[in-house]
């Protein structure tokens, strides 16, 4: 167990900074300018939610994954997800050992720390299913008998959003299960001619370094709580919030746990960023990130190309940015 130092929180984030920034600029090595969706990562992790990468294919979502794994030194574990894929195959199932003449339970895949599920819309939703329990409680339960996943536990789940023939889109509920839903995006035309001229095979990722350990992790995740959040900034959050339920053109809005997702992604930034205190425009800065996918849009409006990105934009400009008292 990690035990947490105490020194003031502005001293902890300090030095935690540069051991974060070391682990960023080591993704760097291969993932070239995606500084924004790396650290975003860290957020995430720090705050122990998940990911959601919704992007096209070639954009190094899972170099990146891979990246992240090395340069913490974690488990790394790849689920390849199919239309055949059984909730088995994830969580692992009984085996029987001649030895001990009973069936044992064997572990899936989804028993790593940092896991990469890997076109999670393409299985069925049976097996989507399978991804509940242990994205929201860290456990697994087989049999009747429940299993604790390692810590610290990651998912980054991707999927494709240009085909549609043969997937299976995530409901609201496993949706809300992601902290976040990101997208790598295309470089820039001088990211890749960078990535170009630095030779066509690359970096190999296996060749980073490790810049931080599962330790460090757990520090990060302990000290994250020092993070100060004034009641104007839960008050705002809470606003937000609401508007996204009483918007004529929302279907359904952000849910509670979509709040509380906000404020824990909102700490961990301003942890991440060195800070001992959340500003409003944490919370400006990430809500695309944290609430986009919790909005539902009635049907009307998407027809009229109105999306919930462009919904929470308005929002967000329409929601009035407290001030923060001064703190002596």
């Amino acid at each position: 167990m990690v035990q947490v130092t105490s020194q003031p929180i502005e001293e902890q984030t300090h030095e935690q900074k540069s051991t974060i920034q070391a682990v960023m600029d080591n993704i760097g090595k291969v993932i070239v300018g995606k500084t924004d969706v790396i650290q975003l990562f860290l957020v995430s992790l720090i705050a122990r939610g998940h990911i959601l990468l919704e992007d096209v294919p070639g954009v190094g979502k899972t170099m990146l994954v891979r990246s992240l794994a090395r340069s913490l030194d974690c488990q790394f574990k790849r689920i390849q997800f199919t239309p055949d894929l059984l909730p088995s195959d994830v969580t692992g199932t009984s085996v029987f050992n001649q030895r001990i003449a009973d069936f044992e339970y064997r572990p899936g895949p989804i028993f790593g720390q940092i896991v990469l599920a890997d076109e999670i819309n393409r299985t069925s939703p049976k097996t989507q299913a399978a991804l509940l329990e242990a994205l929201e409680e860290q456990s697994v339960t087989f049999d009747g008998v429940t299993h604790e996943l390692p810590d610290p536990f990651f998912v980054l789940a991707t999927q494709n959003p240009i085909e549609y023939e043969g997937t299976f889109p995530l409901p609201e509920a496993q949706l809300d299960r992601f902290l976040m839903k990101l997208s790598v995006g295309y470089p820039s035309p001088t990211e890749e001619l960078s990535v170009l001229t630095r030779g066509l095979d690359g970096i190999d990722v296996d060749s980073l370094e490790p810049m931080a350990t599962p330790n460090d992790i757990a520090l990060w995740q302990a000290e994250v709580s020092g993070v100060y959040m004034d009641q104007t900034i839960f008050s705002y959050v809470v606003d937000i919030v609401g508007r996204t339920r009483v918007h004529p053109q929302v279907y359904l809005g952000v849910s509670p746990r979509g709040g509380i997702a906000l404020a824990k992604a909102a700490r961990a930034y301003a942890y991440v960023e060195g800070r001992e205190f959340v500003l409003p425009d944490d919370i400006k800065r990430l809500a695309p990130y944290v609430l986009s996918h919790r909005i539902l849009v009635h049907p009307e409006a998407r027809i009229q190309g109105i999306s919930a990105e462009s919904l929470l934009a308005d929002i967000l400009r329409e929601t009035p940015v407290p001030v923060l008292p001064v703190r002596r």
